[in-house]
């Protein structure tokens, strides 16, 4: 069944004559008369009938009509109410995003967000685990690190976040600091899981330090947890525990040392995803970031 013939019937049954709907639609009067063939052989019953001067619906096509203009008028509601969303900061956002990050900093600044356009409903998923765009019922992702899938767009909101690692002061009262990234190996180090593997490698400069601990979790924010509790040595990213450090609950250690970048992207499918509700989201982290000072 095609929008178009539905079309042709319902300009059809107003003008009274294929070749006005034809010219009203801009096809050929043989294209409109193939367009009700087809919808009468998908209907199975006759719903026009036709001569050299007149065209009438039958009884069959009179009540079809009813359903017809119903199902077209519902499409361009449909089309509008798409429309509008794309023009207005209104509608459903869909977003996932890191759990530390996500819980212990995002979480806050979306309620804001959300009080500024109260005509916009948030759907969250929070997790480490990184979410199939294609797949899953998300629109939009905050992510750290450049997307190796290339067909997304990632759009920078904080290029120069970095890991550092840290620890809390209770735990370098006790096992000390390191003052080399080689003296990791005599540290319990806090891992966690990227994807399937557990992310046991730091990196500063072109060294890679190999660790070992007796923890490991597939959320980050279990790993900060852990550290601000004094069990050992973590690896986070500076915007996971800007705020610990600030507020002393954590001390950067090797800071001397170059660590591994870790920028944000907000991450999405399609330049069509771009909505002006993801577009005001965007500026809005972007602006709240440069603000925190992270």
């Amino acid at each position: 069944m095609r929008v178009d013939d539905l079309k042709v019937l319902t300009y059809a049954a107003e003008h009274g004559s294929l070749s006005a709907a034809a010219r009203e639609l801009a096809i050929t009067p043989a294209v409109a008369s193939v367009a009700i063939k087809r919808l009468e052989d998908a209907l199975g019953t006759r719903l026009l009938v036709r001569s050299t001067r007149s065209l009438r619906l039958t009884t069959a096509g009179a009540h079809y009509l009813v359903h017809a203009k119903a199902a077209l008028n519902a499409l361009n509601q449909g089309e509008k109410e798409l429309h509008r969303e794309r023009q207005e900061i209104a509608g459903e956002l869909s977003l996932a995003m890191p759990s530390d990050l996500g819980r212990n900093v995002l979480l806050g600044w979306l309620d804001t967000f959300m009080a500024q356009h109260p005509q916009l409903h948030l759907r969250l998923r929070v997790s480490d685990r990184v979410s199939d765009l294609f797949r899953q019922p998300v629109e939009i992702a905050l992510r750290y690190g450049v997307p190796e899938d290339s067909s997304l767009v990632a759009l920078p909101l904080k290029s120069d976040n970095y890991r550092v690692v840290c620890a809390s002061p209770d735990y370098i009262t006790r096992h000390g600091s390191p003052a080399y990234p080689d003296d990791l190996h005599q540290h319990n180090c806090l891992c966690f899981v990227l994807g399937e593997r557990v992310h046991n490698q730091w990196k500063f400069g072109s060294d890679n330090i190999n660790v070992k601990g007796n923890r490991v979790s597939d959320d980050a924010d279990c790993v900060r947890r852990w550290a601000l509790a004094g069990e050992g040595i973590a690896y986070k990213s500076r915007l996971d525990v800007e705020e610990d450090l600030r507020n002393g609950r954590l001390v950067a250690m090797l800071e001397e040392f170059p660590s591994e970048p870790t920028p944000l992207y907000l991450v999405c499918p399609h330049r069509l995803s771009l909505t002006p509700a993801v577009i005001a989201l965007k500026d809005f982290l972007i602006q709240q970031l440069k603000g925190d000072s992270r």
